[in-house]
C-alpha cells in the first residue's frame, strides 16, 4: 500500500505560482484547486527559488512585474538550475521588451497576457504538462533504446533466433519512440494554433484567417520546393506572422495601414523584427522567425525592415506576403476599404513586380481555383456528429471553436477517450453545442 501511495504522489503534477500580489496567488490557487494538481505559492522570486530547492516542481507560472527580482530574471534562474521545469510568464501588453528578454533568457514555454481567461490558462497548463510528459517518455525510450542496442551488441552470436528476438524488441522500441515524437510534434503544432487564435482575438474580423493563410502558403511552398519541413515552417510563420503586434495599443492594432500617420507607420514597421525576436530562443521556430522578419519586404526593394529585393527575400516570405495580403485586403486591415475577393485578386495583379513576386502571384491565383474545388470535395467526405456520439480514433475535418471564436481543437486531430470526455464536459460547462465534423 505504501508503494502505491508513493507512485501516486510522484505522478501528481506539482505547480508553483509566483506573484507579489496575494490576490493573484489566491485566484490562481482557487482556479487550479479542482484540477488535481499539487499547488505551491511564493510571493517573490527568492521565495520561489527556495521552494524549488525543497520541492519537486513540474511547472512554474510567474508574474513579470515583481520587486527586487522580476519574472524574466526569476525564470532565467529557473531555466539554468531546473531546465526540466516548464516555465510560463504572466505579462501585460505594455511589457513587450521585458517579455522578449524572458523568452530569450528564461526559455519560457509560453507567456500569457493579463487579465487571463480561466479556460485558456487551464488549457495552456494542461498542454504544457502533456508535452512535458511526452518529452519524459521520449527520453526514457531513448535510454531504453540505447540499452537494448548495447545488449544486442553483447549478444553477438550466430544464434539466429536470439538475433531476431533482439531486433524485434529494438524495432518495437523505435516504433514507440517515433510515435512519441510524432505526438510531441502534433502537440507543438496545436499549441501554435491556439496561440495564433489568441492573437486573432484582439481583432474579431481576422479570426480563422491565420489558419487559411498558413494552409495556402504551405501548399504553394510544396509546389515550388517539395520540402515538407520547410512547408511546416511557412505554416508556423503564417499563423504567428502578427505576433510582433501583441504589444500594440488597440488604436494602432485596429487601424488600417493606409490610414496611419507617419509616426504610426514607423511604430507599425517594427512588428516583423519584434515578432522574429520573440521567437529567437525557440530552436524549432528559427526558420519561421526569419520568414516573419522578411514577409513585409517588397519585391522592388522598397519594403522593410531590411530593404531586401527580388530573390534576396526568402521564398516563404514572398509567399506569405501574397497570401496574407489577399485576406487582409478583404478584412480592411491593410487599406481602409474592404475589398471583395475579386478586387483583392486584382490588387495583387496590379502590384506584382513592385510589392509582390510576379511568379508567386500567378501561382497563388491559379491555386485559388484548385482550393475551391478541394473544399467542395472535402465536404462530401465529412459528417457532423454530436459530442456524445464521438468515438476513439475519429479524425476532425474542421476546427472545433467556441461561439466566441476560441480554438479548442484543430482539424486533422485524431480523437482519444480523454479528449472526447473533455469535449463533452466543456459543452456542459459552457452550455454549448459545438459544430463537430469528422472524416467518413
Amino acid at each position: 500500500m505504501l508503494e502505491e501511495n508513493t507512485i501516486q504522489e510522484v505522478e501528481k503534477p506539482s505547480l508553483l505560482f509566483v506573484d507579489d500580489e496575494k490576490n493573484i496567488l489566491s485566484s490562481l490557487k482557487r482556479l487550479f484547486r479542482s484540477e488535481g494538481y499539487t499547488i505551491h505559492l511564493a510571493n517573490s522570486g527568492a521565495q520561489g527559488l527556495e521552494l524549488l530547492d525543497k520541492e519537486k516542481i513540474d511547472l512554474v507560472i510567474s508574474d513579470m512585474r515583481m520587486p527586487e527580482m522580476n519574472g524574466a530574471e526569476f525564470l532565467e534562474k529557473v531555466a539554468n538550475k531546473w531546465p526540466k521545469v516548464t516555465r510560463i510568464l504572466l505579462t501585460g501588453y505594455s511589457e513587450v521588451s521585458a517579455t522578449i528578454d524572458a523568452v530569450n533568457k528564461g526559455s519560457i514555454y509560453k507567456y500569457i497576457s493579463k487579465p487571463w481567461e480561466d479556460n485558456d490558462i487551464k488549457l495552456t497548463v494542461r498542454n504544457a504538462l502533456e508535452a512535458q510528459g511526452i518529452e519524459k517518455e521520449r527520453d526514457h525510450l531513448l535510454v531504453l533504446s540505447r540499452q537494448q542496442n548495447e545488449e544486442l551488441k553483447e549478444f553477438n552470436t550466430n544464434l539466429e533466433g536470439l538475433v531476431k528476438a533482439r531486433t524485434a524488441e529494438l524495432d518495437q522500441t523505435m516504433g514507440m519512440l517515433e510515435s512519441a515524437y510524432s505526438t510531441l510534434k502534433d502537440n507543438y503544432s496545436s499549441t501554435i494554433k491556439v496561440f495564433s487564435n489568441f492573437i486573432e482575438m484582439r481583432e474579431g474580423s481576422l479570426r480563422g484567417q491565420s489558419k487559411k493563410i498558413a494552409e495556402q502558403a504551405s501548399k504553394l511552398i510544396l509546389i515550388h520546393e517539395k520540402d515538407e519541413d520547410y512547408a511546416q515552417q511557412v505554416s508556423f510563420a503564417g499563423m504567428l506572422r502578427d505576433i510582433g503586434k501583441i504589444g500594440f495599443s488597440d488604436r494602432l492594432f485596429n487601424k488600417p495601414v493606409d490610414a496611419m500617420t507617419k509616426e504610426d507607420k514607423e511604430e507599425y514597421a517594427k512588428h516583423p523584427v519584434i515578432g522574429a525576436g520573440i521567437l529567437m530562443a525557440l530552436e524549432p521556430l528559427q526558420t519561421a522567425a526569419k520568414l516573419i522578419r522578411n514577409y513585409r519586404e517588397h519585391y522592388d526593394g522598397k519594403g522593410y525592415p531590411d530593404g531586401l529585393a527580388g530573390k534576396e527575400i526568402p521564398l516563404g516570405s514572398r509567399i506569405l506576403a501574397v497570401v496574407s495580403d489577399f485576406y487582409t485586403l478583404q478584412s480592411g486591415s491593410l487599406i481602409s476599404e474592404r475589398l471583395s475577393k475579386q478586387e483583392a485578386r486584382n490588387y495583387l495583379l496590379e502590384f506584382k513586380g513592385s510589392i509582390y513576386d510576379p511568379n508567386i502571384v500567378d501561382a497563388f491565383i491559379k491555386n485559388l481555383g484548385e482550393i475551391t474545388e478541394e473544399e467542395k470535395l472535402s465536404k462530401t467526405q465529412e459528417k457532423r456528429v454530436a459530442a456524445k456520439d464521438l468515438v476513439k480514433h475519429m479524425v476532425l475535418t474542421r476546427d472545433i471553436v467556441t461561439k466566441d471564436g476560441i480554438l479548442l481543437l484543430s482539424s486533422g486531430h485524431k480523437l482519444g477517450d480523454h479528449i472526447i470526455t473533455q469535449i463533452i464536459n466543456l459543452e456542459c460547462s459552457l452550455d454549448a453545442d459545438f459544430e463537430i465534423y469528422i472524416k467518413v
